[in-house]
């Protein structure tokens, strides 16, 4: 017999306190991108008490865990990535971090939770389970080249049908869930330009090469690319975000150094945007005597659902929450290293509503106050959870 959607339901009530405890646990032990040493081993030993797993450390600070139904079928990848960021906490909870610069300020904890939760309520039922649900524990979301390309070269996906993933999103409110086929998160490069004048006193400009002044020049005219080489519907970001120069109020510095990124999902776009910025950063910096250097770095591959894996996914969420909570998405120029995954089978990564208007959680993700209403972390669990057993089970 099936399992009947309230029957979901309570089983992820069972489990809530567990998954806000270990979330509020790796919200006060925040370890950075590839450091994730303690934070893998609490993951790994909550796992080992679970029983039914077979477990692996693919990378120094990573964890999977394989759970293999009793009857033949798919498999089925469920990720969630759990490093923090360098930004010092602002908040005032009593679970905030404990450890000095270091924060949780994305949401990677709550998705390392829900993903426990999941894994314990899935480990005491195979017999529901037709084919294997492996559970990815990535480590090294924030930081390039991502612990997800690490991840696939380590063979996570060898045997894998399709891969899904969650994140919590605190600008969409607790209660809601977006779900979107097609390019969802933009591919997120990177620049940087050393502009090279000849410095001076500011009282004698006449004898000097001022690079603030071709910086400056360079900002404004960098935004050409995306006003007048591309097509106004073919999305692109260009953003200079770093502006640094000078050490003194009279002295005009010898160099400027820039940088920021670009944001995009057309691939051919994405392989133009640094020919053309490198012309104008070339043709004014000529124009008034400087040398430059120019360089620019690919980041992750741009989130794109796959059509059916969506669908699939869409369907099982309207069967568990109802039409009003399941939203359709828009695009977004951030970024998320899934892509990886998703350059191996298909899959799709959808958000779970995490802010809460009336209880002050409105900060956006990568903000010293950022958190996130606990009330979607059973939401998450009952998704991944649900999704497994409407699409895998009896």
């Amino acid at each position: 017999m099936s399992i009947e959607l309230n029957d979901i339901h309570a089983l992820v009530e069972q489990v809530t306190d567990e998954v806000v405890g270990w979330r509020r646990y790796l919200h006060q032990n925040p370890e950075l991108s590839f450091e994730e040493d303690n934070t893998s081993q609490f993951v790994y030993d909550t796992l080992s008490k679970f029983g039914g797993l077979e477990l692996s450390r693919p990378t120094r600070t990573s964890v999977m865990a394989r759970l293999k139904g009793h009857q033949p079928g798919a498999v089925l990848a469920i990720r969630a990535d759990m490093d923090a960021l360098p930004i010092t906490e602002e908040n005032t909870f009593e679970f905030v971090s404990s450890v000095p610069g270091k924060m949780h300020a994305c949401g990677h904890d709550g998705h390392t939770a829900m993903l426990l939760g999941t894994a314990k309520i899935l480990s005491q039922m195979p017999e529901k389970i037709h084919g294997e649900v492996r559970f990815i524990f990535q480590h090294a979301e924030e930081l390039n080249p991502g612990g997800a390309q690490q991840m696939v070269d380590a063979g996570v996906m060898e045997g894998v049908d399709e891969v899904i993933g969650i994140h919590l999103i605190s600008l969409i409110p607790v209660g809601k869930v977006v779900v979107k086929s097609g390019p969802f998160m933009a591919a997120p490069d990177t620049f940087h330009i050393t502009i090279k004048g000849k410095g001076g006193h500011a009282a004698s400009p006449h004898e000097c090469v001022d690079p603030l002044l071709i910086g400056a020049q360079l900002v404004v005219n960098l935004q050409h690319i995306v006003s007048r080489n591309t097509d106004p519907l073919d999305p692109l970001v260009v953003s200079v975000t770093e502006f640094h120069a000078g050490t003194a109020t009279n002295i005009i510095p010898d160099t400027v150094n820039l940088a920021g990124t670009v944001r995009s999902f057309n691939a051919e776009l994405r392989k133009d945007v640094p020919e053309w910025m490198e012309r104008i950063v070339k043709g004014i910096t000529e124009a008034h005597g400087a040398k430059y250097d120019f360089r620019y770095e690919n980041g992750y591959r741009p989130v794109i659902n796959d059509e059916s894996v969506t669908e699939k996914v869409r369907k099982a969420l309207v069967e568990l929450f109802g039409e009003e909570t399941v939203v359709e998405g828009k695009p977004v120029m951030g970024a998320e290293d899934f892509s990886a995954y998703q350059s191996v089978v298909p899959g799709t990564f959808f958000n779970v509503g995490a802010g809460n208007v009336e209880k002050g959680i409105t900060y956006p993700h990568h903000h010293p106050k950022f958190t996130v209403d606990e009330d979607a972390l059973p939401v998450g669990v009952e998704s991944f959870v649900g999704i497994v057993l409407k699409t895998m089970g009896e």
